[in-house]
C-alpha cells in the first residue's frame, strides 16, 4: 500500500484545482457528438485535443487510433518498476447531442460553474470523469516522488461510446496486445448518491431480438375468414404471455442455465445502500413494484436476467374499426443477462422456445441484434478491494457496493483481455446524463483526483 499522506494528496489536488478547471471546460467547448455527421470534424478534435493534454500530463506515449468510426486515443505510462502490474483505463469522449432549445439553462458547450457545479455537456458523462486522471496520476507522483506511476499505466478512450460503440470490439480485438493488463478501470459510472460514495462491481449483459410473424399474404376479412385461419397478432399475443410465469421468472426452457446465484454476503450488501422504493418509483414515473418473486428491487434490477417486451404491433391501428385478420405482426425484445449467462446460448434457447409456439400456418423470422456479455468482479477480488480502499481514502468513510443494470462495452474489454473490470465513477443521478443542464459536483470531481492519486499504488500492492 502507499505511504502517501492523503493530506498531502489533498492539498496537491486544491493547488491545481483551477487549472483542471480551466483545462476541462476548453475540452467540454468542443461539441464532439458522435451521433450527429455534422459534428465528426469535432469528434476527431476532441480526439486531438486530450492525445495532446496527455502528453503535456506526462504520457511519453500518446496515439489516435482509427476506426472505421470516430476515432479513439491511447497513451501509455509505463512504470520504472519492470515487475509492476499493468492497469488499463477506460472511458470515451464523445457526447450526447444538445441545443440550448432542448431546455438548457445554458449554452451546452459554453461550460459555466455555478453553485460548486459545473454544467456543460460531457461533465459528467464522460469527459469529466476521463479527465480527472490527468491530475490524479499527478497527484500520485508528486507526493510519493515518484517519477513514473507505481502501475504500467494505459488508457483507452473512446470516440463511439454514445452511439453504441458499433467499433469498439473490432478495435479491442485488433490492438488486444497494446491492450492487455491485469486489470481494467471503467469511469463511465457513478455512485449511489452525493453522500454514499459506492463501486459498482457489475454491469448486465443484453440480448435483442425481433421477431415477426406472417399469416395471410394481405389483410383479410374478419368475417369471412376469422376463426378459420391463423393469425399472427393472436400469436404474437400468446408468445408474449407465454414469455414470463406467474413468479416473474423467464419461462424459456435454459434461459438461467450458467446463472451466478447472488451470496448472502452480496445481498446484505445491497441492503445497506440507503434505498427508499417510494423516491424509487417516482424516478420510475411507476405506480407499483412488480418483477421475479423472492428477490428486491436493487437485486432484480442488478443481479437478475429479465425479459422485456420493447415493442408489440399488428394489424389496424387507426382510428375507428378495421375488421381484418392482419397480415402481419412483431414484437421486440430485449433480455438483460447476469454473470454465468452465455448470450449465444440464450439466443438459441429463445429461438428454440419462440418456434415452438407458432402454430401451423404462421411464418416467422427471428433476428438478434450483436449481443453484449455480462460483466462482474466478485467482492473478494483484490483489485476490487484496491479500489474501494483508495476510494474510502479520498472520501474518508466506508464504501458501499452497487451493480449496474444497464449493458455497455466494458463486457468487451474483459471479455477480449481477460482482466478483472472494476468501476471508478463519482457521477451522481442528479448529473442529467444525457438530460438538458448536464452537470458535475466539483467537490466530487476533486475526489476522483485524490482517488486515482491513491489507486495506483493500492493496485500495484494488490495484483502483484
Amino acid at each position: 500500500m502507499s505511504d502517501t499522506p492523503d493530506s498531502a494528496v489533498r492539498t496537491y489536488t486544491e493547488q491545481h484545482r483551477t487549472a483542471f478547471l480551466d483545462d476541462l471546460a476548453e475540452w467540454l467547448r468542443i461539441p464532439s457528438v458522435s451521433a450527429q455527421p455534422e459534428h465528426d470534424g469535432d469528434v476527431r478534435r476532441s480526439a486531438e485535443w486530450l492525445s495532446a493534454k496527455l502528453k503535456e500530463t506526462g504520457f511519453p506515449v500518446t496515439e489516435i487510433w482509427e476506426t472505421a468510426g470516430a476515432p479513439a486515443v491511447f497513451a501509455e505510462w509505463p512504470s520504472d518498476d519492470p515487475d509492476a502490474p499493468t492497469v488499463l483505463v477506460y472511458g470515451h469522449h464523445d457526447v450526447q447531442p444538445a441545443a440550448r432549445e432542448d431546455g438548457w439553462d445554458t449554452d451546452p458547450f459554453e461550460p459555466v460553474i455555478r453553485d460548486g457545479r459545473m454544467y456543460g455537456r460531457g461533465a459528467a458523462d464522460d469527459k469529466g470523469q476521463v479527465f480527472f486522471h490527468t491530475l490524479g496520476v499527478r497527484a500520485h507522483l508528486v507526493t510519493t516522488g515518484r517519477t513514473t506511476p507505481a502501475v504500467h499505466l494505459k488508457l483507452l478512450v473512446e470516440g463511439e461510446e454514445e452511439s453504441g460503440s458499433p467499433h469498439f470490439r473490432n478495435l479491442v480485438e485488433q490492438q488486444a496486445a497494446r491492450l492487455a493488463a491485469d486489470a481494467v478501470i471503467v469511469s463511465d459510472t457513478g455512485m449511489w448518491d452525493e453522500t454514499t460514495p459506492t463501486v459498482c462491481t457489475g454491469m448486465r449483459g443484453l440480448a435483442e431480438c425481433e421477431i415477426e410473424l406472417y399469416g395471410p399474404e394481405q389483410d383479410i376479412h374478419s368475417g369471412s375468414f376469422g376463426g378459420a385461419v391463423p393469425n399472427p397478432a393472436t400469436a404474437v399475443a400468446r408468445l408474449v404471455a407465454a414469455l414470463h410465469d406467474a413468479d416473474g421468472r423467464v419461462a424459456i426452457p435454459g434461459f438461467y442455465d450458467g446463472v451466478r446465484e447472488l451470496t448472502d454476503t452480496e445481498r446484505a450488501l445491497f441492503a445497506e445502500l440507503p434505498f427508499d422504493e417510494d423516491t424509487w418509483l417516482r424516478t420510475a414515473k411507476s405506480q407499483a413494484t412488480t418483477g421475479e418473486a423472492g428477490y428486491s428491487t436493487l437485486e432484480r434490477i442488478w443481479a437478475r436476467p429479465t425479459a422485456e417486451v420493447n415493442g408489440i404491433g399488428g394489424g389496424y391501428q387507426g382510428a375507428g374499426s378495421k375488421t381484418i385478420i392482419p397480415s402481419s405482426a412483431l414484437v421486440k425484445i430485449s433480455f438483460r443477462l447476469v454473470a454465468g449467462q452465455d448470450p449465444d446460448h440464450v439466443q438459441q434457447a429463445v429461438r428454440v422456445w419462440a418456434e415452438a409456439q407458432f402454430p401451423a400456418g404462421i411464418r416467422h423470422r427471428i433476428t438478434f441484434a450483436p449481443a453484449t456479455r455480462p460483466c462482474l468482479t466478485p467482492l473478494d477480488h483484490p483489485a476490487l478491494q484496491a479500489v474501494a480502499r483508495a476510494m474510502g481514502r479520498a472520501f474518508g468513510q466506508k464504501i458501499l457496493f452497487t451493480r449496474e443494470g444497464g449493458s455497455g462495452p466494458a463486457a468487451d474489454l474483459q471479455d477480449v483481455l481477460g482482466a478483472p473490470v472494476l468501476f471508478l465513477g463519482i457521477s451522481v443521478p442528479s448529473d442529467g446524463w444525457h438530460a438538458p443542464n448536464e452537470k458535475v459536483e466539483l467537490d466530487l470531481l476533486l475526489k476522483g483526483v485524490e482517488t486515482t492519486a491513491h489507486l495506483w499504488g493500492e493496485l500495484s500492492a494488490a495484483l502483484r
